[in-house]
């Protein structure tokens, strides 16, 4: 059974939560950055971590592992941030996603993706774009553009203020 949408070999970056391996695909991934220090923003949700300056630029950099129910991401010498493009509106934003480690960029064709499953009717699995196999292991692939709500980013972009004194929100026009 193969994934609407999936009709080619594409390439993703693969990259750890804890015990579990995701994907995203690369054309969303811009960059990945060591991890760098991290300016707190108050009142913003537990998963966002905070900020922080991109050449200038300001990021918001968010947490996956609290966004996925996991405990906080302790930082090690593996910890990254992966600087990824997603859709909110009508505009692109940069964001930057904390993982554990990144793994590797691999290929996968449509017959290497089965449908994201479907536990139950309680269970939302939307940003899951489906589950790739490799090597006798499956890994989750993600749909960054679906893994926060237009709420959450609307949030997000709330805490982090408006731009002052030159400073300004990185943003990619469609």
């Amino acid at each position: 059974m193969s994934v609407p949408g999936i009709m080619h070999i594409s390439q993703y970056l693969t990259f750890r939560l804890g015990d579990e391996v995701f994907a995203l695909d690369i054309a969303q991934v811009r960059e990945v950055l060591d991890y760098t220090s991290i300016t707190r923003v108050p009142r913003t949700p537990d998963f966002m971590r905070g900020v922080i300056n991109l050449r200038g630029s300001v990021v918001p950099v968010v947490d996956m592992r609290l966004k996925f129910g996991m405990p906080k991401t302790e930082r090690t010498i593996n910890t990254c941030i992966i600087i990824v493009e997603i859709k909110a509106g009508d505009e692109s934003v940069l964001l930057g996603a904390l993982a554990d480690s990144v793994q590797e960029v691999i290929e996968l064709g449509p017959g290497d993706i089965e449908p994201a499953p479907r536990i139950g009717t309680g269970l939302k699995v939307d940003f899951i774009k489906g589950m790739g196999k490799r090597d006798d292991k499956f890994l989750i692939i993600l749909d960054v553009d679906r893994v926060f709500s237009e709420e959450e980013l609307s949030d997000i972009s709330a805490g982090m203020g408006s731009p002052t004194n030159g400073d300004s929100k990185e943003t990619v026009k469609s």
